[in-house]
């Protein structure tokens, strides 16, 4: 097993005991909660009659049902209504903080916590949410909890889990123009598959990973999950620290940052640390990726031709011939060129300031496709305000682009943000699931935001390079 990984150091010390089924009780440092996740499991904490044990560690957003288009109340979907009220009544009972709308704070629970510092180095953070993996860029263990989990979390600030074996990848060498983090974490997952991380947690190193700033190193650790890792992590460095000494927690108070900073050094990775596996990627042989088919594994490059089945390992033969009939692609043929209806630009991969920023920097002065729809959807009120300012969304709305309230949107569909019939989506986001944007017969492409836009403009799509004004990552 490993050893002297920051993995190994922040689990060892935040375990409080060995339990019977073999699993560590861990002590959690941050829950984050939302609106469709929680409520069963404060429904849970009522019938016990038990209280929240921690609520100063536990932070609330809503995001998934959260209209985008028009937030007033009451929402048009009554069933988004009702768990936003539910949401309001238990964070209200229990003296939870919470980021709702009126407040300017409200957004992606994976984009509120890091942008206010409540996400630090070394802490354990949970989430009844899949992409909890994101708080890793951090360099904290941050792990997607079922509904029960929450409960007991809820309950005894604990939560039961297995101890995990950790995988290095190393990725190595210099990006080249056009090519961001979302290309490399798709690169990863299409190297070691999304069953491949199973039992392992990621840790993402090398000189690739280093020279991204922490908005790139949250992209990969996000899609940690779609590798099958429990979870993915980035040592904390010059780069983490700058960042948290500009956020809420510590712009105001130097000294407890100068208090923290030494147990963030203590818990990286050690120089002469253990891994139960090593994976190496080199860096600058990687080209704007995007999928061809229904899982974020199955994707290419856009230079590259989509594979023959046949030519695959025999367990992923019927999948693949599934996926391409859905996305009615053939073998042989590369996607560029491929026509797109809905050009998404959002989701808790992808709709920080600097994606906002890249993306804008290919659709100034030109125009949408006349026949796709372009949505931009920041990751939270903070990052639509700040974008706002800095004119970025006058330049998509004069292009032809949507321009939204913060919410997951068309992530996932939930709620009036979704696919229609079998429109195809070049989408920022993070899963390609048939239905996932909302219809089975929708079809989505994942690339990263400067892929999406220049795909908005040429209506297919397209390989960004081929477009001036590149932004690299």
């Amino acid at each position: 097993m490993s050893e002297g990984t920051l993995y190994d150091k922040v689990w060892d010390r935040h375990a409080v005991t060995e339990l019977p089924t073999g699993q560590t009780q861990l002590f959690v440092g941050l829950h984050l909660i939302h609106e469709v996740t929680s409520p069963q499991a404060f429904g849970m904490l009522k019938e016990r009659d038990l209280e929240v044990a921690y609520p100063e560690r536990t932070h609330a957003t809503v995001d998934h049902i959260v209209p985008t288009a028009d937030q007033s109340r009451p929402y048009g979907d009554d069933s988004a209504e009702e768990m936003m009220r539910e949401l309001e009544e238990n964070v209200r009972e229990a003296g939870i903080e919470f980021d709702s709308p009126d407040t300017g704070d409200q957004g992606i629970v994976h984009v509120i916590g890091p942008e206010q510092g409540i996400t630090q180095p070394g802490m354990t953070i949970v989430c009844g949410d899949s992409h909890t993996s994101t708080h890793g860029a951090f360099g904290a263990l941050a792990f997607g909890i079922g509904t029960s989990q929450i409960r007991d979390v809820l309950a005894t600030g604990t939560v039961a889990m297995e101890k995990q074996k950790v995988r290095k990848i190393q990725v190595t060498g210099e990006l080249g123009p056009g090519v961001t983090a979302k290309d490399i974490v798709l690169t990863i997952i299409r190297r070691l598959g999304t069953e491949g991380g199973v039992g392992y947690v990621y840790e993402y190193a090398g000189e690739a990973i280093e020279s991204l700033g922490m908005e790139g190193r949250m992209s990969i650790c996000n899609m940690s999950i779609e590798g099958g890792a429990r979870a993915g992590y980035v040592n904390p460095d010059e780069t983490t620290y700058e960042w948290l000494a500009e956020t809420d927690a510590f712009e105001d108070d130097p000294e407890r940052f100068d208090r923290l900073k030494p147990y963030w050094e203590l818990v990286r990775s050690d120089e002469d640390a253990e891994y139960d596996d090593v994976v190496t990627i080199d860096g600058s042989e990687i080209e704007p990726t995007v999928t061809w088919g229904t899982t974020p594994g199955q994707g290419i490059g856009i230079s590259e031709p989509i594979p023959k089945p046949e030519e695959l390992p025999a367990d992923k033969q019927d999948t693949a011939r599934r996926a391409q009939e859905h996305m009615r692609v053939s073998p042989g043929e590369t996607m560029a060129g491929y026509g797109i209806d809905v050009a998404f630009l959002g989701s808790c991969t992808n709709a920080r300031l600097p994606d906002l920023r890249a993306a804008a920097e290919i659709v100034r002065g030109r125009e949408v496709d006349p026949d796709v729809r372009g949505l931009v959807v920041p990751g939270s009120q903070r990052v639509q305000q700040a974008a706002e300012e800095e004119g970025l969304a006058d330049v998509f709305r004069e292009a032809g682009f949507e321009w939204r309230n913060a919410g997951c949107s068309m992530c996932l569909g939930m709620n009036e943000d979704q696919l229609e019939g079998d429109q195809a989506s070049a989408s920022s986001s993070n899963r390609n699931f048939v239905g996932r944007q909302g219809s089975k017969d929708g079809r989505t492409v994942l690339m990263s935001p400067e892929m999406v836009a220049a795909a908005a403009i040429t209506g297919e799509v397209t390989d960004v390079r081929e477009l001036e004004e590149v932004v690299s990552a």
